[in-house]
């Protein structure tokens, strides 16, 4: 059997590692990296910490507008696949990336498998939920983190196409905490232990209007403890252009980390204020407290369980939903126990035209 897998943005350097993994000695396993992320700390040390070998195929697409940057990929995969011709293209998560590889593959005729699939904001202002839907539907198989996610599917007609395997950031968080615990990654420099908070700011819904970035930024200024807010190229662009300081109050601006240190700094922290998809289920399975900017989440269970909490239309509650109280503790694992890359080979083992 040979499986291609495409990945481009930083989230799916990490699914892809446990994949990488458990696709050893059951596949042939070529990885096409699109560029979409294309600063080295976005990408190549990625593969470096999480021991993924380099990519097979790297298309260097960089960035651009949705369109632009989608078109690039489209033109780039299809000779890719038209001369591997898998058994089976997989796909990770809702980025450009994501619907690119999908599209190209069906309309080879080569089949599509969407892990993550499922997942649903209901927010049709976010291009990655018209990425995951479309996904979803273009796929032969779905390849279900969560049994919510599941029943969106089975609403959407897709139950014969989907399969509950779990979540496969759990299987690299518990291997990565294990590591960063044995080795003792330290945390990042001048901060103590519980005496800070690390945030992410990423979403256009955030970062482009300069009034709500402005409101983000005054409110992670004025909390109580240090916030190391790691910056995306794009928000540093974006704050300079909206002539805002990053580096004010308490709010420490810091590279992105690479994961096992940033798996450290969350470890180590008070809380979490992210608007990143991953993030929140990240500090979760971590059992740290999570203010997430954004009005919905895919990962209703971490609200549910009261270690995240929404701040979107009142963003002057922001500071005082970061600084409220720790949750009662909880041993509910509602994705999964570390086992979801060996559940996925075996399915498409199983499934294999």
């Amino acid at each position: 059997m040979r499986v291609i897998s495409v990945v481009g943005a930083r989230p799916q350097f990490v699914k892809l590692a446990p994949i990488a993994r458990a696709m050893a000695g059951h596949a042939e396993h070529l990885v096409v990296h699109t560029g979409q992320h294309y600063d080295e700390r976005m990408s190549d040390v990625f593969f470096q910490d999480l021991g993924i070998a380099q990519p097979d195929v790297n298309l260097a697409v960089g960035s651009g507008k949705h369109g632009a940057q989608t078109g690039a990929m489209l033109a780039g995969l299809e000779p890719v696949f038209e001369q591997s011709r898998p058994d089976w293209v997989l796909v990770y998560g809702d980025t450009n990336s994501t619907i690119a590889a999908a599209l190209a593959a069906v309309k080879l005729h080569i089949p599509v498998a969407h892990l993550e699939a499922g997942l649903r904001s209901f927010n049709r202002r976010m291009p990655e939920e018209h990425n995951r839907v479309l996904t979803d539907h273009a796929a032969d198989l779905l390849l279900a983190p969560t049994d919510v996610a599941m029943r969106h599917l089975a609403h959407e007609g897709l139950a014969d196409r989907s399969v509950l395997v779990g979540d496969v950031m759990t299987d690299v968080l518990h291997e990565v905490r294990d590591r960063v615990l044995a080795s003792g990654t330290p945390l990042p420099e001048g901060v103590e232990r519980g005496r800070y908070r690390v945030a992410t700011l990423h979403r256009p819904d955030n970062t482009d209007d300069p009034v709500r970035l402005a409101a983000i930024l005054d409110q992670l200024a004025s909390l109580d403890l240090p916030v190391l807010l790691a910056v995306h190229p794009r928000l540093r662009s974006l704050a300079a252009s909206h002539g805002l300081e990053l580096e004010r109050g308490a709010i420490r601006p810091i590279e992105p980390l690479p994961y096992p240190e940033l798996v450290a700094a969350v470890m180590g922290s008070a809380g979490v204020v992210t608007d990143s998809g991953g993030l929140q289920k990240e500090a979760f399975l971590l059992r740290v407290l999570c203010t997430t900017v954004r009005p919905e989440t895919e990962w209703v269970e971490t609200v549910e369980l009261g270690w995240n909490q929404l701040v979107s239309e009142r963003l002057d509650q922001l500071a005082a939903a970061v600084q409220r109280p720790t949750p009662a503790e909880t041993d509910a694992a509602p994705y999964g126990d570390g086992t979801a890359a060996a559940a996925v080979v075996e399915t498409l083992v199983e499934r294999r035209r």
